[in-house]
């Protein structure tokens, strides 16, 4: 992937801001307290779809419709907040939309995309499996797969990282959860844009270990899928432009648990009043595990949604084990 200059990001922020405000980066005391250092959290739960994937959905189809041949139709396979970001711009411009999702996805974020009028589809058991179907979909209904990795939803999904480090001078260290990638190569993008040292640390599930033995090895590596709660972060097979950008400028990755992960929903909860689903706390799991590495440096957590099912969410903060 070429590289992403900051005159396209900004340019993607105009696209953004039509649609919705700059999120806010707060600095909490309590979490600041438990973390050892001064922290930062970027909050994209507070997007109107509830995380950060609606920057690149708004540009993608921004992009989309001023092009030469408006598609019929798109389809695409999520876990559920790729396909509301998919949801709420398609709807913006009168494009009709398929999405796939794996039986037994977040029952709250397929109602959350079948309020944007998209038809779901459930198909396989996890996300892989539903993306292979979606492709085959597109070419059998002559629909435009629109994917979950591209340049221009980096570009838009770079725009949080932008507004992050404007808003917020020498950050020493930033952690990012990665699904498949677009996050954190935003998170790259805007840090070179702007020429800073910052270190980007990725951050996946102990459960989803591809992108993080794919960085040790320099190589891609699938990885099976096992985490119950970090369903965003649920990548079995990687994507090569994504690492590609990743190996260049990432200074290393961190596995967090499950359990990690529910300690972390639970103490965002417990010093912010802000809901996070598990990827969404995941950048915080990572801090917390490296709290000892991070004393006395200024940190940023990267809380990129809070769409978690009710009961999930309650089960958690009454403290159920989910260990694997």
């Amino acid at each position: 992937m070429e590289e992403i200059t900051l005159d396209e990001i900004e340019a993607a922020a105009q696209i953004v801001y039509a649609e919705m405000q700059a999120t806010p980066q707060y600095c909490w005391p309590l979490l600041c307290e438990r973390l050892g250092t001064e922290v930062w959290v970027k909050h994209e739960n507070h997007t109107p779809n509830g995380a950060f994937k609606i920057r690149g959905g708004l540009v993608y189809f921004a992009h989309l419709a001023n092009s030469a041949e408006k598609p019929r139709g798109v389809v695409s396979a999520t876990r559920g907040n790729h396909g509301q970001s998919v949801g709420f711009a398609a709807r913006r411009y009168g494009i009709s939309t398929t999405i796939v999702v794996p039986h037994g996805n977040s029952l709250e974020k397929n109602a959350a995309m079948r309020s944007l009028g998209v038809k779901l589809l459930e198909h396989g058991d996890e996300f892989q499996t539903a993306r292979e179907f979606a492709i085959n979909l597109a070419r059998e209904e002559e629909l435009q797969m629109v994917p979950s990795f591209d340049p221009l939803l980096v570009t838009g999904v770079a725009t949080y990282s932008l507004e992050l480090l404007s808003a917020v001078e020498d950050i020493d260290i930033v952690y990012v959860p990665i699904g498949l990638g677009s996050g954190i190569c935003g998170m790259l993008a805007a840090r070179d844009a702007l020429n800073l040292k910052t270190e980007i640390v990725g951050v996946v599930s102990a459960h989803a270990t591809a992108y993080a033995e794919s960085f040790s090895s320099g190589r891609p590596v699938e990885s099976p899928v096992s985490t119950k709660i970090a369903d965003g972060m649920a990548c079995r097979t990687p994507e090569q432009s994504a690492l590609e950008m990743i190996w260049k400028g990432v200074t290393r990755i961190v596995k967090v648990s499950d359990s990690e992960i529910a300690e972390a929903m639970r103490m965002m909860f417990e010093c912010t009043h802000n809901v996070c689903e598990g990827a969404g706390a995941a950048a915080t799991a990572a801090a917390l595990q490296e709290s000892s590495k991070i004393k006395g440096r200024k940190v940023a957590v990267i809380a990129s949604g809070g769409n978690v099912d009710r009961d999930v969410f309650a089960a958690i903060l009454n403290g159920e084990n989910f260990a694997a």
